[in-house]
C-alpha cells in the first residue's frame, strides 16, 4: 500500500525565516489590542477637547477670589471663630463643590439639557415658591435655605439661560411674532422674576430679566419688541417710585443715587466708603491684606464690596487685571458660542458669557457710583456658595459646548448644523455668527 503524503503541521511557535513566502491558509497569531492604548487615546482626546484658555481664566479668577476672601475675612474669622482661616476654608469647600459640578457638566453632552429644559424650569419655579413658604426670615427677606447658605435665585439665573436657549432655538419660536414671540417671553420671564421680587431680591430679578433680554436680542428678536420691553420696565420703575410703591430699601437706593450723581457727598454711605477705598489705593494699592476700609467702614467687604477692597489693596492696576480677566472670559465664551455645532449650543454658550459679563458690570458699576446699589456679587470672587457653584455650573456647560464642538470638528464627514435660523434679523438669522462657520481657536 502506497504511503499517503502527510500534510505538514504548523504551529504558532515556529520561527519563520526572514523573507520566506507566506503559507496559504495559515497566519501567525496576531497580538490582541489591549484596553490600555484605547484608554490612553480617550484621555488624550478628552484633554484635547478641553478649552485650556477658558480653564486658565476661571482658575485664575477663583484663585484670586480665594485670596481676596481671606484678605477680607481673616480678622472677622479670628474674632468670631478663633481661627483666621475658618471663613476662608468654608469658601474653599464651596470651591471644591463648584469644581466638581463643573467637571460633571463638562463631561455630559450639553444637548441633553435641551430635552429637560421645561422640567428644569418648572422645578426652579417650585423651589422659588418653596423658599417663599418655608425658608427662614432673615434680614427682612425670605431668600435662602440652610441658614442662608443656598439662595435659589442664583439657580434661577442659570435655569433661565438653559430654558431660553432651548426655547429660542426651537422651530416653533417666532421672535418676530407678538403672539408666538413677545408674549411667551414676557410670561416666562415675568413669572420667574416676580417670584424673585417677592422674596424680595430686586438685584436677582434684574439679573433674570437682563439675561433673558440679552439672549432674546442675540437670537434676533424684533427691535420694536425689545424697545417695548425696555420702555415698560423703565416706565414701571418710574411709576412705582413716584407712587411710593417700591420697597423702602429700593426707594432709598434710587434716591441716594440720584442725589449722588451731582454731589458725591450726598450719595449713600456705602458708595462713599467704596470711593474712599479706591482713593486710598491709588495706582498700586496699599498692599494685599493692608487695606483699612474692610475693618468696619466698608459694608460687606467680602461680598458686594470686594471690588472696592481690590481697588484699595491692589490699586488701579490690580482692579484693571480683574476687569481684563472678565473681558477675556466673555471673549472666550463668545468664541465658543460662534463655533458651536447647533443653535442651542450657540445660545447656551452666549448666555453664560453674557451672564458673567452682566454680573461683573453691575457689581463694578455700583462700586464706581455709575449705578444704584444692587447687591450683586462679583462673579467667581465674592464670598458665597450658591453664587460660586451656580457660576461654575455655567462654566461646565461652556466647556461641554467646547468639547462637543471639538469632537464635531474632528469628524469632517458629518454635516455641520448652522445656527442661522429664522429669527427676524435682517438676513433672517441670529445676531451671532453662524455656528460652525469659524474654525479659529
Amino acid at each position: 500500500m502506497a504511503d499517503q503524503p502527510i500534510a505538514p503541521q504548523f504551529t504558532d511557535e515556529v520561527d519563520y525565516p526572514v523573507g520566506a513566502p507566506p503559507i496559504v491558509g495559515r497566519t501567525r497569531a496576531q497580538p490582541q489590542p489591549t484596553a490600555a492604548p484605547r484608554e490612553a487615546a480617550q484621555r488624550r482626546g478628552l484633554l484635547a477637547a478641553i478649552d485650556p484658555y477658558l480653564v486658565a481664566i476661571v482658575v485664575t479668577l477663583i484663585a484670586f477670589g480665594g485670596m481676596m476672601v481671606y484678605s477680607t475675612t481673616f480678622d472677622w474669622s479670628f474674632q468670631d471663630f478663633g481661627s483666621s482661616t475658618a471663613i476662608f476654608f468654608n469658601q474653599f469647600r464651596w470651591m471644591a463643590v463648584g469644581i466638581g459640578v463643573m467637571l460633571v457638566l463638562m463631561l455630559i453632552d450639553y444637548r441633553i439639557w435641551k430635552r429637560f429644559a421645561v422640567p428644569i424650569l418648572l422645578g426652579t419655579i417650585g423651589i422659588l415658591l418653596a423658599v417663599l413658604l418655608f425658608s427662614d426670615f432673615r434680614f427682612g427677606a425670605r431668600r435662602a435655605f440652610l441658614n442662608g447658605s443656598y439662595q435659589p435665585s442664583e439657580l434661577a439665573e442659570l435655569t433661565m439661560i438653559i430654558y431660553m436657549a432651548a426655547w429660542l432655538s426651537a422651530k416653533n419660536a417666532r421672535l418676530g411674532s407678538l403672539v408666538r414671540g413677545l408674549l411667551p417671553f414676557g410670561v416666562i420671564v415675568g413669572t420667574v422674576a416676580l417670584l424673585v421680587v417677592l422674596q424680595p431680591d430686586l438685584s436677582a430679578a434684574v439679573m433674570v430679566v437682563a439675561i433673558a433680554g440679552a439672549m432674546y436680542f442675540l437670537a434676533g428678536a424684533n427691535w420694536l419688541h425689545l424697545g417695548a420691553i425696555i420702555g415698560v420696565l423703565v416706565a414701571g420703575v418710574i411709576v412705582l417710585s413716584s407712587a411710593g410703591l417700591l420697597p423702602s430699601y429700593a426707594q432709598d437706593r434710587i434716591d441716594e443715587y440720584v442725589s449722588g450723581i451731582t454731589d458725591l457727598t450726598q450719595s449713600s454711605y456705602h458708595t462713599r466708603q467704596a470711593v474712599i477705598a479706591f482713593v486710598n489705593g491709588g495706582w498700586t494699592g496699599v498692599g494685599l491684606g493692608n487695606g483699612r476700609q474692610k475693618y468696619g467702614p466698608l459694608p460687606a467687604p467680602h461680598t458686594d464690596s470686594i471690588f472696592a477692597t481690590i481697588g484699595e489693596e491692589l490699586g488701579v492696576i490690580g482692579a484693571s487685571v480683574v476687569i481684563g480677566l472678565y473681558v477675556a472670559f466673555v471673549i472666550r465664551g463668545l468664541r465658543i458660542s460662534r463655533r458651536a455645532p447647533d443653535t442651542f449650543g450657540t445660545l447656551l454658550a452666549a448666555g453664560v458669557a453674557m451672564w458673567v459679563a452682566i454680573k461683573a458690570v453691575l457689581n463694578i458699576a455700583v462700586m464706581l457710583n455709575v449705578l444704584p446699589q444692587t447687591g450683586t456679587p462679583l462673579p467667581f470672587i465674592s464670598y458665597g456658595g450658591s453664587s460660586l457653584v451656580s457660576l461654575m455650573a455655567g462654566v461646565g456647560l461652556l466647556l461641554s459646548v467646547a468639547r462637543v464642538t471639538a469632537r464635531h470638528e474632528a469628524t469632517p464627514k458629518r454635516k455641520s448644523a448652522s445656527a442661522n435660523i429664522d429669527r427676524g434679523w435682517r438676513n433672517g438669522g441670529t445676531r451671532l455668527s453662524g455656528a460652525g462657520n469659524r474654525r479659529s481657536a
